[in-house]
């Protein structure tokens, strides 16, 4: 497996879709869980849930366009209700946006930890699902699900098991229909549109 140093940074723009909830406490330290909207170009919104210690409600009130740095982090659910893997953004910082405008620009340095899968849509478009690990400190790892498309997806489904990847996306949510006790039940599934790997020199520029 080729050697690789974490990287996993979000910047985010958007609009507060709730107030924070309390979700857990850890180290002493309470941390609340939060949506925020954020507009695609094409009109289409991502409703990603947010993660922040000590959240201002004022600055949290709906509506309010927001602008948060931070991680993408994953865990694995094991409730048995919704999905297995759940994905959410860690703010390291958030501030009251000067400009009301999307925007969803992340950069993640990992290694990929399964054989990756390439499909086809019904129009025939070639789309490659990944799913990248991505270290934190201490030893700890986010595993992330990640999709490219057309000649990105091409070039990833060639990529063996362990190859370092540094890439450039955004983080979209997707709601889908699950078929559970004969019912149609709606869940939302979170993953990574990739839309630029960067080549072997910034990778090995960025870790050196």
């Amino acid at each position: 497996m080729e050697e690789y140093r974490g990287e996993n940074k979000i910047l985010l723009r958007g609009q507060g879709a709730g107030q924070p909830v309390l979700s857990h406490r850890n180290h002493g330290v309470d941390y609340y869980l939060a949506p925020l909207r954020v507009p695609r170009l094409s009109g289409v919104d991502d409703v990603l849930n947010i993660v922040t210690p000590d959240p201002d409600p004022v600055l949290w009130a709906p509506g309010r366009w927001l602008c948060i740095q931070g991680e993408v982090r994953s865990y694995n659910n094991r409730s048995g209700q919704g999905s297995k893997l759940v994905i959410t953004v860690l703010a390291r910082s958030v501030q009251a946006a000067d400009l009301e405008e999307g925007e969803n620009r992340l950069t993640l340095a990992g290694a990929l930890c399964r054989p990756p899968v390439v499909r086809r849509t019904p129009l025939g478009r070639e789309i490659c699902d990944l799913l990248l690990a991505v270290n934190r400190p201490y030893g700890r790892a986010d595993y992330l699900p990640c999709i490219a498309w057309g000649s990105l997806a091409a070039h990833c489904g060639a990529l063996p098991v362990g190859s370092a990847l540094r890439l450039e996306g955004r983080l979209q949510s997707r709601r889908y229909h699950k078929l559970i006790d004969g019912e149609q039940v709606e869940r939302t599934a979170f993953e990574i549109s990739v839309m630029n790997l960067l080549d072997s020199a910034e990778r090995a520029e960025a870790s050196g």
